[in-house]
């Protein structure tokens, strides 16, 4: 039996069915754009790449105890590709899963989700609250501030960077660039 390779529409359904945080919503967009975009960057598949980026909080609303390990059991039900899964399941090294990041596409969500968020943080206190006007200056300004965006894990952050082998600003732009092209869809 060959194995089921999902659809941007079906992770999409699973997001819409598992996560009703409109915030939530839109972080796994702007993850979702980020990935395509770096993906488009490594000649790797933007579908692969970006459908992971969508689905890879999936369980972090009804589930924050279970976090990725409930994804897991999500797309297995769903009949998901052992790669896909593991994927996902990477993105939580060292915080809530032992499945360290492997694979380009693993460490590239390792890297960038934390960081989605940091930069999310900096765009909505800009008074224009977009992406389109963000510069790497301005989230390295804000880095320096321990209190902001505190939630977000910096030193993940900077772990995901080391392991793409790129320095934090480049990272920083790349994802900047890549939030850009869905920045109305994730309200950037």
């Amino acid at each position: 039996m060959a194995e089921h390779i999902p659809t941007r529409e079906e992770a999409l359904a699973l997001l819409q069915a598992y996560t009703s945080s409109e915030s939530l919503r839109k972080h796994a967009l702007a993850v979702e754009a980020v990935m395509r975009h770096l993906a488009r960057a490594a000649g790797e598949s933007e579908d692969e790449w970006g459908i992971i980026g969508l689905v890879h909080d999936l369980d972090y609303e009804r589930f924050p105890e279970r976090h990725c390990a409930k994804t897991r059991e999500i797309l297995e039900g769903e009949g998901w590709p052992a790669a896909s899964i593991r994927a996902v399941m990477s993105h939580g090294w060292g915080l809530c899963t032992d499945v360290a990041p492997e694979s380009r596409l693993e460490r590239t969500l390792y890297a960038v989700d934390e960081l989605v968020g940091f930069v999310t943080a900096c765009a909505l206190v800009r008074p224009s609250r977009s992406v389109r006007d963000l510069e790497v200056s301005s989230v390295r300004k804000k880095w320096k501030q321990p209190k902001f965006a505190a939630g977000a894990n910096r030193e993940v952050i900077q772990k995901g960077a080391g392991l793409l082998g790129v320095d934090l600003d480049q990272l920083i732009a790349e994802v900047i660039a890549g939030m850009r092209e869905a920045a109305p869809e994730a309200g950037l």
